[in-house]
């Protein structure tokens, strides 16, 4: 029995160990599999690491002959340049080596030139002694006897000559200052010869049928009405066919009212709110066309560098005659004038123009109305930085200030010339719209005015007052105080009735 058992513990002993070294057997094995595996992985990583290396040495290496050709490109530019201003220099320094050559030469030429002119200064000198000894004892008088005697006889010889030629000079000076200056006029005035236009106080606009007449009127004359508030022109509708008469002394006032008809026709709808609506549009549209009319002046008489302030004062000179004629035609005209007169007289021409253009400016001002138009017109010009010869030119062409350049005379004689002309002005209509002008200021002058119209020749003031400034009573009391003020302070013919119009109105927007 103890064998059995020992035999059965040495049998398992035997089998454990076999078991033992079958096991270690198959580990060693995997485990050389394992080894065997890593090395063929750390191998093929390394060489993975290797190529990647190999590829990054090979693009910086790329980068580095890029920078470096990159390098030396500029750096062969740099030294091209160098070696260009190199040869440059060297071929400046040449020229100057040359020129000095040169200039020493010359040098010594007129050295030896001065040195031989002093000894044929000498050699005359003594000449000269030797011969006025012989003269002296010839003449038996000493040379500086014979010379102040010569002297004192060519003295009075010159005089009496001079003085002949003086009053030769001042003779024929004489007579051909006033043909010299009648030639200049009379060419001045051939070369600027234009119409010029009358301006009167009416403008005739066309319609179709008595249908639009009728429509521009409106209910019980509420369209008129809204138009003659809005333009302050007064619109003659009678039995004229075909016509309605817009009447104004200012032609920008008749100019508004005659485009705004135009355009409430054409569109159709004539009410007083479109009526008011065009009306803004059309002062608009006209001070944009005053703008263009001012710009295409100076391009068209070459007059530059104008502020646009000024430019737009000589495009407002359209809608302004003076004693009847055009403004702006009679500037044209005095501009052409002066810069003809100044070309023949030697002085500069386009100053001149630009004076001529400039000198009237002052009559389309609002500004400071108690200056005369000459000394506000220069004024503005200071104002807007022109030369003291222009503004000298524009306030003294009336002799209202000292002439300081010799342009200011030549703009007077080129306004006298332009405005001399028979038939050029007319001294009723300036007086006319004066008088009218005097009274639409007048009533302007009042607190909460905001509008005053001459109508009907001056017959009639109509004069717009803010509703939320003056009262019902207020403005029954400022149409007697505007009459009695016209009354004390104006001449005018007939009668004059002052209509003062008060409105309230209500706006509200629905959105």
């Amino acid at each position: 029995m103890v064998s059995i058992i020992l035999a059965a513990i040495g049998g398992a002993i035997l089998a454990l160990a076999a078991y033992l070294i079958i096991h270690n057997s198959i580990m060693k094995g995997r485990r050389d599999e394992i080894i065997e595996k890593a090395h063929a992985d750390a191998e093929r990583i390394k060489q993975e690491r290797i190529l990647q290396a190999k590829e990054k040495i090979l693009q910086l290496k790329s980068e580095h002959e890029k920078q470096v050709n990159e390098r030396n490109l500029q750096l062969r530019d740099a030294e091209n340049r160098i070696k260009q201003k190199e040869g440059n220099l060297n071929q400046q320094n040449n020229e100057l080596t040359r020129r000095i050559h040169e200039a020493d030469a010359a040098k010594a030429a007129a050295a030896a030139l001065q040195e031989n002119l002093a000894k044929k200064k000498e050699e005359y000198d003594r000449l000269m002694d030797q011969a006025n000894k012989q003269l002296e004892t010839v003449a038996g008088m000493s040379a500086a006897e014979a010379k102040n005697i010569l002297m004192e006889n060519m003295k009075a010889e010159a005089r009496t000559e001079a003085q002949a030629y003086i009053n030769d000079t001042i003779d024929e000076a004489r007579l051909n200052a006033a043909k010299e200056a009648k030639r200049i006029v009379i060419n001045t005035i051939q070369r600027t010869a234009t119409e010029t236009a009358i301006e009167n106080a009416v403008t005739t606009f066309p319609i179709e049928n008595d249908e639009i007449k009728g429509r521009i009127i409106g209910r019980e004359g509420r369209n008129i009405r809204a138009l003659e508030a809005a333009t302050g022109v007064e619109i003659v509708v009678d039995d004229t066919p075909d016509a309605i008469l817009l009447s104004a002394f200012d032609p920008v006032r008749r100019e508004v009212a005659r485009l705004a008809l135009h355009q409430l026709v054409v569109d159709g709808r004539i009410h007083p709110a479109r009526i008011e609506e065009v009306v803004a549009k059309v002062q608009k549209q006209l001070e944009d066309e005053i703008l263009e009319t001012g710009k295409r002046t100076c391009i068209d008489l070459g007059v530059h560098g104008l502020n646009i302030e000024l430019v737009k004062l000589i495009g407002r000179m359209k809608y302004r005659s003076s004693y009847g004629q055009n403004l702006l035609q009679h500037s044209r005209e005095v501009a052409s004038i002066s810069a003809i007169m100044a070309s023949e007289l030697g002085l500069n021409p386009k100053a001149a123009k630009r004076a001529g253009l400039l000198h009237d400016i002052g009559k389309v001002s609002d500004e400071d109305p108690e200056l005369p138009h000459a000394l506000l017109g220069m004024k503005l010009a200071e104002q807007y930085k022109e030369k003291p010869d222009i503004c000298n030119a524009i306030g003294a062409h009336h002799e209202e200030i000292e002439m300081t350049s010799l342009i200011s005379p030549i703009v007077m004689i080129g306004d006298a010339i332009s405005g001399a002309r028979p038939g050029a002005r007319r001294e009723v209509i300036e007086s006319y719209i004066k008088r009218l002008k005097g009274m639409e200021d007048l009533a302007a002058a009042y607190p909460g005015v905001t509008k005053s119209y001459a109508i009907q020749a001056g017959r009639e003031l109509r004069v717009i007052v803010g509703a939320e400034e003056v009262s019902d009573d207020q403005a029954a009391r400022l149409s007697t105080d505007i009459a009695q003020k016209i009354q004390e302070e104006m001449t005018y013919p007939g009668q004059v009735k002052i209509t003062v119009i008060r409105e309230t109105r209500s706006i509200a927007f629905a959105k």
